[in-house]
Formats: C-alpha cells, structure tokens, sequence
C-alpha cells in the first residue's frame, strides 16, 4: 500500500494548492459573482456526467490505468495554461477541460485502492488517510508560496505535484473483476436499485453544502482580514481533524453503517456553516475548521463503502464514478452557483447562513419523506460486516 499512500498524498496535496485560491484568482481576473458561480458550478456538472463516462468506459474495456493516465496528464497541461488566460471565455473554455479530464481520477484510484485491500476494504480509510496528510502538511506551504509568488503558482504548484502522482500510478496495479454480462446490464441494475439511489439524493445534499465551504471559504476569510497564511493554517486545522474519522471509519461504519454516516455529516455541514455566517473575528474560522472531519471524510468513507458493496462484478469503478459525480460533481454544481448567486446579494456570511439552513432543511425534508415512502433498507444502513 505504500505506493498508493504517497499518490493519495500527492493528489490531495495538489488540491490544497489550487481550489482554495480559485474563486480569489477569479476575482482577481475582474469576473463578477455570477460568473465566478457559473465557473465554480460548470466544473462539477462537467464532472457528474464525466466521471461515469471515463469510468464506465474504463470497466468496459478493461483499461483502467490507461484511462488515470491520460486523466492526470490532461489536468496537468491545462493547469500549465490557465495562468495566462484572463478572458472569461477562455477561462470557461479551459476550466471545462480541466474539468473533464480530472473526473475519473479520484474513482479510478479508489476503485483500484479497494480491490488491493481485498477482504480488508473497512481498512480503506486509513490509506486514504495519506491524502488528508498530504492535505494537510502542503497547504500551509501553499498559502504562503502563493502569498509570496503570486496566483499562478495555485496552478504550476498543482501541476508539478499531479507529475509526481503520475509518476507513482505507473506502479500502483489496477485489478478489476469482469463482469459476466454486458456493461449496460449493469447500468440498468444499478439504475434500478432505490437504496442506491436514495442514498444519492442524500449525498447531492451534502454536496451542496461542502461546495459553499470548498469554494468560497477564502473569499468570506477575506471579508473577515484574514491573511493568506492564517487561510492556509485554515485547511491545516480541518485537516487534523479529518484524521481520526479517516483512521476510525472502519469503527464508525460498524456502529453508524453508511447511510448514519451520511447523515451525521450533513447536520454537522449544515451547523458549520451557520457558525461561519455567526462568525466576526477571524481566528474563530479556525476552530470552527474542527467539524470538517465529521463532514466530508464521513461523507466520503461512507460513499466510498457504499459504492463498493452495491456494485456487480466489473462495475467497481462505475459506482465509485456515480458516487463522486454525485457529490463532487451535480451537488457541487448547485453549490457553487448558488454561492455565486449569493454573493452578488448578501455577504459571504449571509450566503453562508442561507445555504446551512438550506441543508438543515433538506435533510429533514428527505427524512421525512423517507420515513413515509420508503422503509430503511438494510443494505443502506448496515455496517460493511454485517
């Protein structure tokens, strides 16, 4: 497992560097609050209809490494050129590739991740822990290089950490299962499982929340005075805290299972966010950072879980592209330009307010709906044991 620990090091590392800083690149190229929210939701959209088409397209023929490949190599040539466009058609144009060649990265590598674990998949977590360490150790670094060098070191910082991913996929092994039917057999079951997808609908919720705090957490610190340096000790603080529910979510699957999961981390995304728009002073961005562990590595762990048992022999990566297409994708679409939207109307801590609310609610509402219509099915609330 070493070789994938550093590549989820690097990876996750690569994205402290750049996605904190966009939507302030953003505004520093002249775009207003609609167009930063029509960026900041385009990426995602690309990416909830690109990563099942990568994946389903690497099940289908077999080739998973080939597909991670070309996948990092795209990011890395466009994020080369990003820098030196500043119109925003250009912009768009670009951020739309970027967009499509990153979707199947992140689902490929889990995929592959969790068929080397074999019977000890509970144990994926604490693998994919390396990427919050990565996370953790680099964004400090970042926020100062770029404070010091500019931001369009986000983008060559980036690129020069995905080469060295790349580098490392050549050794990871990509073993897969076949599936002994067709691969749009496979769709159309999937398609047709209700947990499955009432398990998505929960996952695009907390995907609306995650991409408010993802994309617009610099651009509120900024409303607050903070500089550059305390918004990288920012991404350092969540991090710490995605530690323990990284390393613990083989325990917390086995009491909660992954639709508890799930749940607990949207009220915790929905309370985060309210204490942000409560917040004046800077430094209490800081401990409010403390949730993060209970909101995205719970979401993630338990999605990534999910995936994995619901899914047919030689449809492993498909899952995991509907999974991460879901929340980084068509839920993070609808954050981002709903932030966007927002900002042109309240304050960053007024846009802040109004999505947590809008998550608190639509968790309730789902629930409700749930408990009427459908019954809890035991393979969605079950532990990976069990």
């Amino acid at each position: 497992m070493f070789f994938s620990s550093a590549y989820y090091f690097l990876f996750y590392g690569a994205f402290s560097i750049l996605l904190p800083f966009l939507a302030i690149f953003y505004k520093a190229q002249g775009l207003t609050g609609g167009q930063i929210g029509l960026l900041a939701s385009l990426a995602p959209i690309i990416s909830f209809f690109g990563a099942p088409l990568w994946t389903g397209a690497a099940d289908a023929s077999h080739r998973h490494k080939l597909a991670t490949m070309l996948s990092i190599l795209g990011v890395v040539g466009i994020c080369v050129i990003i820098p030196g466009i500043a119109s925003f058609g250009g912009l768009l144009l670009m951020i739309s590739l970027y967009a499509f060649f990153g979707a199947p990265t992140a689902s490929l590598v889990d995929s592959a991740v969790l068929t080397l674990l074999g019977d000890r998949k509970d144990r994926f977590g604490r693998v994919r822990l390396w990427g919050t360490i990565g996370y953790g150790m680099i964004a400090p670094f970042a926020g100062n290089l770029i404070g010091r060098l500019g931001l369009k070191w986000a983008f060559w910082g980036y690129a020069i950490l995905m080469l060295g991913g790349f580098l490392i996929i050549t050794q990871i092994p990509f073993r897969q299962s076949r599936s002994n039917g067709s691969f749009w057999g496979g769709m159309r079951v999937l398609l047709a499982n209700r947990p499955w997808m009432l398990f998505l609908v929960m996952v695009f919720i907390a995907g609306i929340g995650n991409a408010t705090i993802n994309n617009y957490l610099f651009v509120y610190m900024q409303s607050l005075g903070a500089s550059t340096t305390l918004m990288g000790f920012a991404l350092t603080v969540s991090t710490i805290s995605e530690i323990p529910a990284m390393f613990f979510s083989d325990r917390l699957l086995r009491r909660f299972g992954a639709r508890g999961m799930l749940i607990i981390a949207m009220t915790t995304i929905g309370l985060r966010l309210i204490c942000y728009s409560l917040t004046t002073q800077p430094w209490v961005v800081l401990v409010i950072q403390l949730c993060h562990g209970l909101t995205f590595a719970a979401a993630y762990t338990a999605g990534v879980h999910y995936a994995d048992q619901v899914a047919s022999p030689g449809m492993k990566a498909t899952t995991q592209g509907m999974f991460n297409g879901t929340l980084m994708g068509f839920g993070a679409a609808a954050g981002g330009f709903l932030g966007g939207i927002l900002l042109d109307s309240f304050s960053p801590g007024g846009m802040y307010a109004f999505i947590g609310t809008l998550v608190l609610v639509g968790l309730i509402a789902f629930l409700l709906v749930e408990r009427r219509f459908f019954p809890v099915n035991k393979a969605l609330a079950s532990s990976p044991e069990e």
